[in-house]
């Protein structure tokens, strides 16, 4: 079980978090580097649901970096997340540009505190949890907090940018 705790120091997210005065909880875990996905990992260590813990991937949308934050549970739709944005082409970030970009090591990248801010968009569905969970800037530590609020920090776009595993791109 992930240990909470109100504030856990040092990371840019929950700087963030702290000066824009919003409710939030970490979650700290021991992470598992042989774990096989992130996400799941940190799910499986909170002990909540893979559709409430989001992870944050780095995009190339025609050219300029952008933020998805979709649910563990499934994957990125690039195409929808390219629409989102009023692109026409998304492919995955090389995974060093976004780590130099955001500030943030790969399977830590937090929405929030990036060292450069990037254009975000949040998949709609977290909007159907009270709260979730996303990556609090480093392997082991998630915070919780509310969808309004991410979403509000990071100005941020709702759009349905994922779908479920092994469903197909459209």
């Amino acid at each position: 079980m992930a240990k909470k705790t109100k504030q856990a120091a040092g990371t840019p997210a929950i700087v963030a978090l702290t000066a824009a005065g919003v409710a939030f909880t970490t979650h700290a875990y021991e992470h598992d580097p042989a774990h096989p996905s992130y996400g799941e990992e940190a799910a499986e260590a909170m002990g909540v649901s893979p559709t409430q813990v989001f992870k944050t991937l780095v995009a190339d949308v025609d050219g300029v970096l952008t933020v998805a934050v979709v649910p563990v549970s499934g994957s990125l739709d690039l195409k929808a997340l390219a629409t989102a944005v009023g692109g026409k082409r998304a492919a995955m970030a090389d995974p060093a540009l976004a780590e130099r970009t955001t500030g943030y090591v790969r399977g830590g990248i937090s929405p929030l505190g990036q060292r450069k801010r990037l254009r975000t968009v949040i998949d709609e569905s977290a909007t159907t949890h009270p709260t979730i969970c996303c990556s609090a800037g480093r392997r082991g530590l998630e915070v919780e907090l509310s969808p309004s609020d991410l979403t509000t920090l990071t100005s941020a776009t709702l759009a349905p940018i994922a779908r479920p595993w092994g469903v197909s791109a459209r």
